[in-house]
């Protein structure tokens, strides 16, 4: 079953304040990252049912967002997902070779996961950060002015930290 925490609650609930009586479709952005973050990494149905009855929404309303931007994901993702943007400035400076030479080297589609559950590849548009390009978003960081090199060094390094982790556990 799907819940947050008590705490969780308590912070949603501090969200909500932030919005006059009424409002509080505004804290759906937010409360949308908490349950992404904390409820398995992705917006299944029965998440977004959740979160629309916690904020007294129609979960019509909760899908809207969540399948309007790109940061939701809406099935399992992989431990790394590389959100590699395709609009104009980032094509004119390589993105799709980019993305092309992911696909490649994963052995991967845009929007599927590796095997191991490591890598996901998505597109997204524009990163806001055009003068960087090409560029993805990976978690909460960029990596610019991207190459099949700097692309081999990330794989390498990101491959390397999730077997840290395995090791760890």
């Amino acid at each position: 079953m799907i819940q947050f925490s008590e705490s969780q609650l308590q912070e949603i609930d501090r969200i909500k304040s932030r919005y006059p009586e009424g409002k509080h479709k505004s804290a759906l952005i937010p409360v949308l990252h908490m349950a992404q973050e904390t409820l398995g990494g992705w917006l299944s149905a029965e998440t977004m049912d959740y979160v629309a009855s916690i904020l007294s929404l129609e979960p019509i309303e909760v899908y809207e967002v969540a399948t309007f931007y790109s940061m939701y994901n809406l099935q399992p993702v992989g431990k790394f997902v590389f959100e590699v943007c395709q609009t104009g400035p980032c094509m004119l400076r390589g993105s799709d070779d980019i993305i092309d030479y992911i696909k490649q080297k994963l052995n991967i589609k845009v929007g599927e996961t590796t095997a191991d559950g490591n890598f996901t590849l998505k597109t997204v548009e524009c990163l806001g950060a055009c003068g960087y390009a090409p560029l993805m978003q990976l978690g909460k960081n960029y990596r610019e002015h991207l190459t099949r090199e700097k692309v081999d060094a990330l794989i390498a390094e990101l491959t390397e930290k999730a077997s840290a982790e395995i090791k760890l556990s």
